[in-house]
């Protein structure tokens, strides 16, 4: 359901989700934050200037007395998970991930599910350095590469390089959307992928804008200026579709020599087996994927990777492939993988 059209579609249900996705127990949650946890904190007057500049990322119209109290239990969420796992470090864009948790579950739900995440998927962005975040970032030219090279060379020539895409990376997307919908449906979909999903997103961002960048001054000023601007009525759907067939087909293993000028071993990406072991069923993955790769085989047009037509079963399995942190919720809502995971479909949806 995470990943097929229109994700998890109420709040409601992401409190129940959400959890499953991230393999954690909602009947172990974190302690209530001691009162020395900002005293202690070095971290503490940065996430409080960042938090402070938040409000736009809480609802319009919402009362002061509350947004308030929500910033609090904001800045506390993020203090008490860097307290508990002080190899972690701060970077500015996290507020922005954590706001949307909180927004979406009560603080001490979101106080797990936010430690979860910080400790798998967002781990390479809180090193100490940028190094693995700009490992990441590499991926993003050898995705555009394979589907459009002519857009490829125009971005090289123009020396542009990947820092418009940091922002988005970073913050899952949920500091350059105003539309908190749109937030939480890329939320859904990410939280049930790999961990470089995002730059797969991000590649696609490029690609769907493919002719306001070949008509654009082939200069990093200009294209800089136009890609860091980031359109609001994106056709989400349709590029979460081709986001996960780019994922499917180029996966990060086949991408890594152009992306990697250090060893895969040291970021989360490629660690990411434990994580996924955690979620318990490998099987379908395996199957679906072996499905997608029959399906390409098959078809006559599989050289046009973004404009083919797709059924919404072929859409499905093709994103379903991609995941190797699937996690019952999403293996559920297809047909064919009902034979692993009936019955956590009913423990979610009784």
């Amino acid at each position: 359901m995470a990943i097929s059209e229109g994700g998890l579609l109420t709040n409601e249900i992401r409190c129940k989700v959400w959890p499953k996705l991230l393999n954690v127990s909602t009947d172990e949650l974190p302690p209530a934050p001691g009162e020395m946890l900002r005293e202690n904190s070095k971290d503490f007057q940065q996430v409080l200037l960042d938090v402070r500049r938040s409000l736009r990322r809480f609802p319009p119209g919402m009362p002061d007395e509350q947004r308030e109290e929500l910033q609090e239990q904001l800045i506390n969420i993020i203090l008490q998970v860097l307290q508990r796992n002080p190899q972690l470090h701060y970077y500015q864009g996290y507020h922005d991930i954590v706001v949307t948790f909180l927004l979406v579950i009560e603080h001490r739900l979101a106080t797990a599910l936010v430690e979860k995440l910080s400790t798998h998927h967002l781990r390479d962005f809180m090193d100490p350095t940028m190094d693995s975040t700009k490992h990441i970032l590499n991926y993003l030219m050898p995705i555009i590469d394979q589907v459009n090279p002519e857009l490829h060379d125009f971005l090289q020539r123009a020396e542009v390089g990947t820092i418009f895409a940091l922002s988005w990376l970073i913050t899952w997307f949920g500091h350059v959307l105003s539309d908190f919908r749109h937030v939480v449906r890329l939320y859904d979909f990410f939280l049930a992928c790999h961990p470089l999903m995002p730059i797969y997103f991000a590649a696609v961002i490029v690609l769907y804008r493919e002719q306001e960048v070949l008509d654009c001054e082939c200069d990093m000023a200009s294209v800089h200026h136009l890609l860091s601007q980031i359109p609001q009525d994106l056709p989400y759907e349709s590029l979460i579709s081709q986001a996960g067939d780019l994922f499917v087909q180029f996966p990060p293993s086949e991408l890594a020599r152009e992306a990697a000028e250090q060893q895969m071993e040291r970021i989360a990406a490629s660690t990411f087996k434990d994580f996924e072991l955690a979620s318990c069923q490998e099987q379908p993955d395996t199957i679906l994927r072996q499905r997608f790769r029959n399906d390409v085989r098959h078809d006559e047009h599989s050289r046009s990777i973004l404009s083919r037509p797709r059924s919404s079963r072929f859409m499905k399995l093709a994103v379903m492939g991609l995941t190797v942190a699937l996690g019952a919720a999403a293996l559920a809502v297809v047909k064919s993988a009902l034979d692993w995971a009936p019955k956590f479909e009913l423990q979610i949806f009784p």
